[in-house]
């Protein structure tokens, strides 16, 4: 049967047709969620993003907002206004697509303000994710290190280049003084978008618990919507902790001289950051045996973590620890791996188990009471486990 020049175009032309006009609905109802949600605030950068999201998030409901806020860092999930959290389960891979579920789940609760942590790694994903998914009127941007490397640049003058893709047109943006790169100044006077830099300051800490420069950004975005740092502060407060925060347990019983401590800094994911997140512990908690475990989970489709790590290893950041366990998906290879000369100040092993109370097993065996195990390079697969299980079995100090 042959089939006529006409409906061999006709048919390709209707799927168009009918492609086309999907686009268009979907852009329409699109706009109708936007409309209905009178605040919006992003918050992008490479550290921190979970944190400060619920920080923003918590003042802005103490000042009198409905808000619903989004993380996405360790756990994805949306919290609501009555604070009760619920994790997004996801079917396959993390897609920007996700944020569309975040503004109905907005409007369902009538919210009238959404705090959402920005999700895209590649520049491309991270401009349609902001100018035509979310259209924040206010981005927070929180620091740039060196992550993701692979996709956003190796310095952080590329990084920065592409996290300026997310900000908005004729909005505003805050930024640290001393994360304002040239190339933020020059997307912002394109775009039409004030920067407001937030200086530097002693900055108050929530118990001593929190990051001073995540205190200030959060303070920044309270002082741009006239709220009080009394406020601000109460709000701050009462955010729950991210499932990625730095955590701390003991196995400990009361009256026992030696015992372990276990820390969770796997979501700081890098060397410069887990460096900053060490500084915190020791300053939180003084008490702390000077004698150091590295648990360093590797991620299988993270090789350039990876190979950050190592050149932290080859510069001596592991130093100061009596020894560096490798655990995850790199483990073996690494044990194998030939590391001599400076890298003789830590012993350096690797463990195959996939278990983690086989894996504390392994550590307790080594008999050194009295010793710290961080926990640092990804919280994705045995991180998340790790800190499930500590939780179970140790007693929380934070």
């Amino acid at each position: 049967m042959t089939i006529s020049p006409f409906k061999a175009l006709l048919i390709p032309a209707l799927c168009l047709a009918f492609f086309l006009l999907y686009l268009f609905l979907e852009r329409v109802a699109l706009q109708k969620r936007l409309k209905k949600i009178p605040l919006r605030i992003c918050v992008n950068g490479t550290r921190g993003k979970s944190t400060v999201t619920r920080l923003i998030a918590s003042v802005l409901a103490e000042a009198g907002y409905r808000v619903l806020a989004k993380t996405t860092g360790s756990k994805p999930v949306l919290i609501f206004p009555d604070k009760t959290e619920k994790e997004i389960k996801r079917t396959g891979k993390p897609t920007i697509l996700e944020q569309k579920q975040v503004l109905s789940a907005a409007c369902e609760v009538h919210a009238d303000a959404l705090v959402v942590e920005m999700m895209s790694i590649r520049p491309e994903n991270s401009r349609v994710e902001s100018e035509k998914l979310l259209r924040p009127q206010v981005l927070v941007m929180t620091n740039v290190r060196l992550d993701h490397v692979d996709d956003m640049g190796g310095t952080k003058p590329e990084i920065a280049a592409s996290l300026a893709e997310a900000i908005p047109s004729r909005g505003t943006l805050l930024v640290m003084e001393e994360e304002l790169y040239p190339v933020f100044q020059a997307a912002a006077d394109k775009k039409e978008t004030r920067i407001i830099e937030v200086a530097r300051s002693a900055g108050r800490k929530i118990g001593g618990q929190e990051f001073e420069e995540n205190v200030r950004l959060t303070l920044a975005v309270a002082g741009f919507f006239g709220i009080s740092k009394d406020m601000a502060f109460r709000g701050m407060a009462k955010a729950q902790p991210d499932f990625g925060g730095l955590k701390v347990w003991t196995t400990m019983s009361e009256g026992e001289a030696a015992g372990w401590y276990l820390a969770s800094a796997f979501a700081a994911n890098e060397p410069e950051s887990t460096q900053k997140v060490l500084s915190l512990l020791r300053e939180r908690f003084p008490q702390l045996p000077s004698r150091m475990i590295a648990l360093l989970n590797l991620r299988e489709d993270r090789g350039d973590r990876t190979r950050q790590w190592l050149e932290a290893l080859k510069a001596g950041f592991f130093d100061a620890f009596e020894h560096l366990v490798f655990i995850g998906d790199h483990a073996r290879a690494l044990g194998r791996k030939k590391l001599s000369g400076p890298l003789a100040k830590t012993k350096i092993s690797a463990s195959a188990e996939r278990c983690p109370q086989k894996i504390m097993d392994e550590i307790f065996d080594r008999g050194i009471d009295g010793a710290v195990i961080i926990g640092m390079g990804n919280m994705a697969g045995l991180g998340g486990e790790l800190v499930n299980h500590w939780a179970r079995i140790g007693v929380s100090l934070w």
